[in-house]
């Protein structure tokens, strides 16, 4: 029996497909595994990044035991995602559904709902929002046109956290996108068929749109989690951490440990940045439990 041969028409070598990959596996290499294993390996040393490294074992995660200010950041972060996270989904989906719409104009209402997700927490957005809270801001100006008391936004740590909320809440754009790409995906066979049966539209997005959305919402859930656990630029910008480290969130903690202390300690900054890994690894983790888990249940 004749074995059989396979010719190469174009001349492509087995090693092209390996070759066109070489700069993502190279920058994975370099700009990706390397800082994290460096950055687990100084975790483990005390290093203010003049002195060579000296190695202290687990002494940096001890010190978390009995860190105030760790314990304190880890609480802010845990309670700021547990505001914005929902918030910003039920208000992003509210969005989507608005902008699903078939109406005149709407290419021009879904890029202008969008823009603030391209400015993000820069300095120009946070100076404006800076300005709309202060104690004449805006915002206070508008209470006192109802007659009702000025509020003192920065000062009151309940606040000062909220502003930052909204501030993040401004910015619902990329999970909007995500969500619009979803309900554009939903056959409008569908609706149609439940209108002949006399569905309404509230009963419709609660039966056909939510149940047609669940891992659509799971993965902005857990996107969102992610992005609110790793906060930093808004609450540095906006309000220092403060009053009282009522936004002082662990990134604000690394920074100030890797750079602003007069005593910096980039080993300690390491291992805290370990530490918001694992808690934000066992965060999603629960996420992907309940919903998956309750999922397996209701399949059996």
């Amino acid at each position: 029996m004749k074995k059989r041969t396979y010719c190469n028409p174009v001349g492509v070598s087995r090693y092209t497909g390996l070759l066109l990959i070489s700069p993502f596996i190279v920058g994975t290499l370099l700009f990706t595994l390397y800082p994290f294993v460096c950055s687990f390996i100084l975790g483990m040393t005390e290093y203010d990044n003049i002195r060579p490294p000296e190695f202290i074992g687990a002494e940096n995660y001890r010190r978390m035991l009995d860190d105030d200010t760790f314990r304190k950041s880890v609480g802010v972060t845990f309670k700021y995602a547990a505001l914005l996270v929902p918030i910003k989904l039920v208000v992003s989906l509210l969005i989507a559904l608005l902008l699903n719409l078939e109406m005149r104009g709407i290419g021009l209402f879904r890029t202008v709902f969008y823009i603030p997700s391209i400015l993000g927490a820069n300095l120009a957005a946070v100076i404006m929002w800076q300005y709309l809270f202060t104690s004449d801001g805006l915002v206070n100006q508008l209470l006192e046109l109802i007659g009702a008391s000025p509020v003192s936004w920065y000062g009151d740590p309940d606040r000062a956290l909220f502003v930052i909320v909204l501030l993040r809440l401004w910015e619902f754009g990329s999970a909007m996108i995500i969500f619009l790409t979803a309900l554009r995906e939903i056959p409008k066979e569908y609706y149609e068929a439940a209108r002949v049966d006399g569905c309404g539209p509230v009963r419709a997005f609660f039966s056909i749109t939510l149940p047609l959305l669940k891992r659509v919402i799971f993965v902005n859930l857990v996107l969102q989690t992610i992005a609110a656990m790793q906060e930093f630029n808004a609450p540095y910008m906006l309000t220092g951490g403060g009053p009282l480290k009522s936004t002082y969130t662990i990134g604000m903690l690394i920074y100030d440990e890797m750079f602003h202390y007069s005593d910096m300690n980039a080993g300690y900054a390491n291992a805290v940045s370990w530490v918001l890994f694992v808690l934000t690894a066992a965060v999603i983790s629960v996420l992907f439990i309940v919903v998956h888990g309750g999922r397996e249940g209701d399949d059996r």
